[in-house]
């Protein structure tokens, strides 16, 4: 008798635990739950991406500053030498740009080549 009372209520147990275990994957595989966990991990990424930038980022300046010290960019500059150009090659303001002009009704269907 009592063995047939444990077996019973060992099964109305499992019985009660599958529905809650299968309610609950139910209740999480729905449209609207499955939006709400894309979105979370849409926003977990985009986090994610940003650290990832910021680390970026900083690692780019912690290196330039390197660079920069290792060649002297930031060094106080020499009085005695003279001062640097701007630029390497300054532009001629005495010539106009002349730009290439095809027909208006062009046949020629390479023209972009």
């Amino acid at each position: 008798m009592f063995r047939r009372t444990f077996w019973f209520s060992a099964g109305a147990a499992a019985g009660v635990w599958a529905t809650t275990k299968v309610n609950r994957k139910i209740r999480q595989l729905t449209p609207e739950s499955l939006a709400a966990q894309a979105a979370d991990k849409a926003i977990e990424a985009g986090h994610r991406l940003r650290d990832f930038a910021l680390d970026v980022r900083e690692g780019m300046v912690r290196r330039e500053a390197e660079l920069g010290g290792a060649l002297g960019l930031q060094a106080p500059v020499d009085p005695e030498l003279p001062a640097a150009a701007p630029f390497a090659v300054e532009a001629d303001t005495t010539r106009r740009a002349t730009y290439r002009t095809l027909p208006h009704n062009s046949n020629n269907r390479n023209e972009d080549h």
